[in-house]
């Protein structure tokens, strides 16, 4: 019964603004904007409120880790779901966060894919050359730069089927932070792998958690080792975050 009721929240929750972005993106991108804003700032804190009050899912945010953040920064951090995208937009709801993502999300995913594109997020060609992909986020980079907007990259490129970190890639990370040359913010999250897919979402969601937190500070890398080196440790926190929290997870159970 809850599970329908839940159903039945979260589809009228995000039907409307789902149809109104996709008649607006191609008539006005204006409105199409302030829509997007909407999504971002309102329905996706109020989502998460949903299955709180429903199926006690519940979403963790370590906020007092994002004290003394610089003003602008580039994120980097794992990644479990395409729910990560609201997730981190519940987390620095008070900053324009712009994600690089592949352009399959560009088309036919509800409330998502014309807020990708009306917001201007890094929209990475799946069958491109890596030449023109590197084109594209470096273009990105410098846009954000202007906006004063903050970049999140996933440097494993995909999302983990097991919720381990994967290799951290760094073709795309270097050309962004040449371009952009911020701080960076790693950052860990947890829980998205257990409901990537419909099946998953109707077993794992009751009683479930996403949580988020910032792991380290670093300053903008200089040089390839530099760059190398921010990568290798921003992935060895994460992991070693994943593993407390799944302990924790684990203890609560007994």
């Amino acid at each position: 019964m809850y599970s329908f009721v839940t159903l039945c929240c979260l589809v009228s929750s995000i039907a409307l603004p789902s149809i109104l972005n996709i008649l607006a993106y191609p008539v006005s991108l204006k409105t199409s904007r302030r829509i997007s804003n909407y999504i971002v700032k309102v329905l996706a804190p109020r989502l998460f409120a949903i299955l709180n009050c429903y199926r006690h899912f519940h979403f963790f945010g370590y906020n007092e880790t994002k004290e003394n953040l610089p003003d602008q920064f580039l994120i980097i951090s794992n990644h479990q779901s395409l729910l990560d995208i609201p997730c981190y937009m519940n987390f620095f709801r008070d900053k324009e966060l712009r994600f690089v993502a592949k352009d399959i999300l560009e088309r036919h995913i509800p409330l998502v894919s014309e807020m990708l594109r009306a917001q201007e997020h890094c929209m990475i060609p799946r069958k491109g050359s890596p030449m023109e992909a590197m084109k594209i986020v470096e273009k990105f980079g410098k846009r954000v730069i202007e906006r004063n907007q903050i970049p999140v990259l996933f440097p494993e490129g995909t999302r983990t089927r097991n919720g381990n970190v994967g290799k951290f890639y760094s073709a795309g990370f270097r050309k962004l932070n040449e371009s952009a040359n911020l701080p960076i913010v790693a950052c860990a999250l947890d829980g998205g792998y257990q409901i990537r897919d419909l099946r998953h979402i109707m077993s794992n969601l009751k009683n479930g958690c996403y949580r988020v937190k910032v792991m380290k500070v670093f300053d903008p890398p200089k040089t390839k080792d530099e760059e190398v080196y921010v990568l290798e440790e921003s992935r060895r926190l994460i992991q070693e975050q994943l593993n407390q929290w799944r302990k924790l997870d684990t203890d609560a159970k007994y």
